[in-house]
């Protein structure tokens, strides 16, 4: 019996060590056009073991995808498209073939609102979720077997402000972040300082249901922005653009409790503009990244209580750190500087959480969103 065992551990090592080796992972890049049509999503192959990135494809005749969400079953990419237009923006569906590792287009609708920033999918696969930064709502979607995308089924316009005159003159929402039981929709809205939580039901005609017990004040003037929860489902930490903090709070079914607020930037400054924020894999380090400072802050976090503590800075070494992603593998961060057109790989060290750069380093015309995705190679 106990060679028994020792065999089929063997057996289970050697098959994972197999589909390890099989598996591709590719990372996604959405930028800005200048407002007109361009080459403006690309697809690479990037290597875990040494964080290096191959060209594989990319996207014509697109005009700002300026923010991507990829299906949970990997098969469909979404984008955020015609952003910064004066007119409403869309809502864009591609297919993905993992083999040749290219995109097609599959179609768009409105989004409902201009200026698109933000997309994420439910994890049925069947709906997704847009925020208009500039138009201040949040529009819901059905999607098809094929991966297209119906006209939006739901339409939710928020009239707020709050006291910053030029920047928070209205609603801005600036992210849609499903809770993990994928039951709630959270919108940080820089423009009226609100993390809203909206019911999520899939069997309503209008799945995203408003609750006013939910909504959480932020700091008047600090303009909550990106949003993500840590992998043990307990805790939620929020990146406040113009304050430059971090907020953190204790989670339980939509409920959020706010517990502690750090600093994020590397100094003080008149303004800040800090922009996104991820929990590495094993929920031990958070990283947010900071523009006008240009740095990616390094923090622990607690395993107990979810409070952070900072442990440094890391220059992004580029010029407006506008996105990052930290791989499937937990092993490398990589940094989307959008005013310098370059995307630089980190390694990450695993015990300290600290960030060195690697060789890989590309260069992409205003690269505005990073994310990436392993795909089992047959």
């Amino acid at each position: 019996m106990r060679h028994l065992l020792k065999l089929s551990l063997c057996i289970f090592l050697f098959s994972q060590a197999i589909c390890a080796q099989n598996s591709i992972t590719y990372l996604f890049i959405g930028s800005f056009t200048n407002n007109v049509p361009d080459t403006g999503l690309y697809v690479y192959e990037f290597n875990s073991n040494t964080g290096a990135l191959k060209f594989k494809s990319s996207i014509q005749q697109i005009t700002n995808p300026s923010y991507l969400a990829i299906s949970p079953n990997g098969r469909y990419v979404y984008a955020c498209t015609d952003s910064r237009l004066p007119n409403n923006g869309n809502i864009t569906a591609f297919v993905f073939d993992s083999i040749g590792g290219t995109l097609k287009l599959i179609n768009k609708q409105s989004s409902g609102g201009d200026n698109p920033v933000f997309t994420a999918v439910h994890q049925s696969n069947k709906f997704v979720v847009v925020g208009n930064y500039n138009g201040g709502s949040v529009s819901v979607f059905t999607t098809n077997s094929d991966g297209s995308i119906n006209p939006s089924i739901q339409n939710i316009q928020f009239i707020d402000s709050s006291i910053n005159i030029k920047r928070q003159e209205k609603s801005h929402v600036h992210s849609t972040v499903f809770s993990p039981q994928n039951d709630y929709v959270f919108l940080p809205d820089l423009g009226s300082d609100k993390i809203r939580a909206l019911k999520f039901d899939v069997n309503s005609r209008n799945p995203l249901q408003t609750c006013d017990s939910l909504v959480v004040k932020t700091t008047p003037g600090s303009g909550p922005r990106h949003f993500t929860f840590h992998p043990n489902q307990k805790f939620a930490y929020c990146i406040e653009e113009m304050s430059g903090m971090v907020t953190a709070y204790s989670y339980k079914a939509g409920k959020l409790d706010f517990f502690q607020q750090v600093f994020s930037n590397s100094k003080i400054q008149e303004e800040y503009s800090s922009a996104d924020i991820h929990i590495s894999p094993d929920g031990l380090f958070l990283y947010t990244s900071n523009r006008i400072d240009n740095t990616i802050s390094i923090f622990s976090v607690d395993r107990t209580n979810g409070k952070l503590k900072l442990i440094g800075h890391q220059s992004t070494l580029g010029d407006h750190p506008r996105n990052f992603t930290i791989d499937p593998s937990g092993n490398f961060l990589l940094v989307a500087n959008m005013l310098t057109n370059n995307i630089v790989v980190f390694r990450r060290n695993l015990s300290t959480g600290l960030l060195t750069k690697t060789k890989t380093e590309i260069h992409v015309p205003n690269p505005s969103c990073l994310q990436m995705n392993t795909y089992g190679n047959p």
